[in-house]
């Protein structure tokens, strides 16, 4: 065994039986927010889902270096009462890790609740591999970002209405009205135009009551909270009690309209256009595909800032 003031375990020095019983040891001495790095000549992929089976989501796992002669892997375990981030948090925070999530099918909006360990799980993803991308994000270059997370929040839910919810109202009768033409024409020789069909006029539906809901009395009272937080002004009783409630049939038409242009991507072959596509159903592809990219967008500003930081102000006013 092979120690240092870095605490560096060289495996390749041990016996193969003893190398797993030994690096458990070494991580059961380490205390919260301590490390160790091993050193091995091979990818120590089974041992990371071996400690996680048996200690549970206890550490933190990054590789330092990955072959071709050596793997160092730094393994720390976390202070108590730090939980793992969701997928949301991770998005607000930094934009850019969400391209990660798109290149995997991890749902950072409707889904954002998860933590990348719990979506990697439900899809047999490797979490490993998603958690050294998002990493690598950090040191992707990025023009200016959009400090969405900074913004107060009376400013976020304005930006909201007047990019998205403009966004939605000047896109979708178009979406709609192709959707019904294309079916029309190639649905005899494309039957899950038909269904797609159907799919948008819900989507239509669900969001032409979704965007009036909140721009009539979730934002407004959102904006209250905001006013009261700076002393401006008094916040009135709302006739819902809390926010929480606005908020939970908010994220419940998200997860439904969200779930509907899933299954359209999944029906259209992720918009892959036939042989025999006409110039409209090339038009209704690549509009439902930007549409679910700026909606993707617009609900996770919603999910995981305007929502939570809401909340947050509420539960502060009151107590």
């Amino acid at each position: 065994m092979q120690t240092t003031t870095e605490n560096i375990l060289n495996v390749t020095l041990l016996e193969p039986k003893q190398k797993h019983p030994t690096i458990f040891v070494r991580f059961d001495e380490l205390s919260e927010g301590e490390s160790l790095t091993l050193h091995n000549d091979h990818d120590p992929k089974p041992l990371y889902y071996q400690l996680l089976g048996e200690r549970g989501n206890i550490f933190e796992w990054e590789y330092l270096e990955q072959g071709p002669e050596w793997w160092k892997v730094k393994i720390s375990k976390r202070i108590f009462g730090e939980n793992d981030e969701t997928l949301g948090q991770i998005a607000a925070k930094d934009l850019r890790k969400a391209q990660v999530f798109k290149k995997y099918g991890l749902d950072f909006c409707c889904g954002g609740k998860k933590t990348v360990k719990e979506a990697c799980a439900e899809k047999g993803l490797d979490v490993t591999k998603v958690e050294q991308e998002l990493q690598h994000a950090d040191k992707l270059p990025s023009s200016r970002p959009i400090p969405y997370d900074d913004w107060s929040l009376d400013f976020l839910s304005d930006y909201i209405v007047n990019t998205h919810h403009s966004y939605v109202r000047k896109n979708l009768p178009d979406i709609k009205a192709y959707a019904e033409k294309v079916m029309k024409v190639h649905g005899k020789y494309h039957p899950e135009l038909i269904r797609i069909n159907q799919l948008v006029q819900e989507v239509n539906a669900e969001l032409t009551a979704h965007l009036v809901k909140e721009e009539k009395v979730l934002f407004p009272y959102i904006k209250e909270l905001v006013a009261a937080k700076n002393n401006t002004q008094l916040l009135h009783a709302a006739h819902f009690e809390t926010v929480q409630n606005p908020i939970n049939m908010m994220e419940m038409e998200h997860e439904l309209v969200g779930k509907n242009l899933d299954e359209i991507r999944e029906l259209s072959n992720n918009y892959l256009l036939p042989e025999d596509a006409c110039a409209s159903y090339s038009l209704l592809y690549r509009m439902l595909d930007e549409f679910e990219e700026d909606l993707h967008l617009h609900i996770h500003l919603e999910n995981n800032i305007l929502f939570p930081k809401a909340l947050e102000i509420e539960k502060q006013l009151k107590n």
